[in-house]
């Protein structure tokens, strides 16, 4: 495969987990954005909100995008609020192929231990998982080459259909 494979949807949905099992697939590098961007800052993504905002977190996702786009191709799991920049979104899909994880409000609370840790979430846990999927469901669905729902789906299996669809869509 040439081109790269942009993993993208809510926190919880399984970018991290699915993503190294479709890039074993391919036989592709993988790359976790939240974890280079918490590498090249020097501190946790928690940590990055916290000390510098969520602007500061945004152009650095916006950067580090820019960097793999230029590099080989990649399976790249993308932190959950990279469609909000319609310029990244424009990017991914000229870069590759953007597979959109859909998973469950209830689900993605559920994966993410209740949302300890999670910047976004608050102290409303439920409903700032609420509100931010009716933001950006629409987007990742715009955005998305294809979709899998993953909400009671084993990762492996959730692999198994997006390399299928990934494949297809390349062939």
């Amino acid at each position: 495969m040439t081109v790269h494979v942009f993993i993208v949807g809510f926190m919880g949905a399984g970018k991290s987990t699915v993503g190294p099992l479709v890039a074993k697939g391919l036989s592709l590098p993988f790359v976790d954005l939240d974890q280079r961007i918490a590498e090249g800052a020097g501190k946790t993504i928690a940590a990055v909100f916290r000390e510098d905002g969520e602007d500061s977190f945004r152009r650095a996702e916006s950067a580090e995008l820019a960097k793999i786009l230029s590099g080989p191709a990649s399976v790249v799991a993308c932190g959950g609020g990279i469609v909000l920049d319609p310029v990244n979104r424009v990017q991914m899909a000229a870069g590759g192929v953007v597979v959109y994880l859909a998973v469950s409000n209830e689900a993605a609370l559920e994966r993410i231990g209740g949302g300890r840790g999670r910047p976004l979430l608050g102290d409303d846990p439920q409903r700032a998982v609420r509100e931010l999927m009716e933001v950006r469901r629409g987007l990742y669905e715009g955005a998305a080459d294809v979709a899998v729902d993953t909400t009671d789906v084993d990762p492996a299996e959730v692999a198994e259909s997006v390399l299928g669809l990934v494949e297809a869509r390349a062939g």
